[in-house]
């Protein structure tokens, strides 16, 4: 996309992985070799895993995050706020940003305790210094409700339903 596309080259990629994945060792080849055979810039890359996941398998996690991340990968916390991360853990693992889950993006509009909720990871995530993705945003008031906020990236259905390639 980015060759055929110029005004494209920013575009980002994200990719979940799973834990199976996170705990193979061949997943950094994987993915070096997967960015050279089709000329994407490592930061153009995100691997999004989620929090109950990543905290299973933090022994394992640690070494390949640190490794994806030196080759210039960036990684992202999906679904946070659903698992059992521990403070401690979240102020020094290799990540990039903190993905709110979309049962507080939701949730929002059914009490002040989840506006809350996002509140405190956004302002939990600026002071980490790690960028905050709002995910599941399906009405006009969530994303205004969110920009009030100052969440400033976000994904649902509101901004686009899952699109084919030729439809991007």
């Amino acid at each position: 996309w980015q060759r055929a596309h110029p005004r494209l080259a920013q575009l980002d990629m994200h990719v979940n992985i799973s834990g199976r994945d996170l705990g193979n060792p061949a997943l950094l080849p994987l993915v070096c070799d997967v960015l050279q055979r089709h000329a994407l810039q490592p930061q153009r890359l995100t691997l999004e895993i989620t929090e109950t996941t990543l905290m299973g398998k933090l022994s394992v996690a640690l070494d390949v995050l640190q490794a994806l991340r030196q080759v210039g990968v960036k990684v992202s916390i999906d679904d946070f706020g659903t698992g059992y991360s521990s403070l401690t853990y979240l102020s020094t693992l290799p990540i990039d940003s903190l993905k709110i889950d979309r049962s507080f993006v939701i949730g929002m509009d059914n009490g002040p305790q989840n506006v809350e909720i996002v509140r405190a990871v956004l302002d939990l995530g600026r002071s980490l210094g790690k960028k905050v993705i709002a995910e599941g945003i399906e009405t006009a008031e969530q994303l205004a409700r969110l920009e009030d906020l100052g969440v400033p990236v976000g994904q649902g259905y509101l901004l686009s339903r899952p699109l084919r390639a030729d439809q991007l």
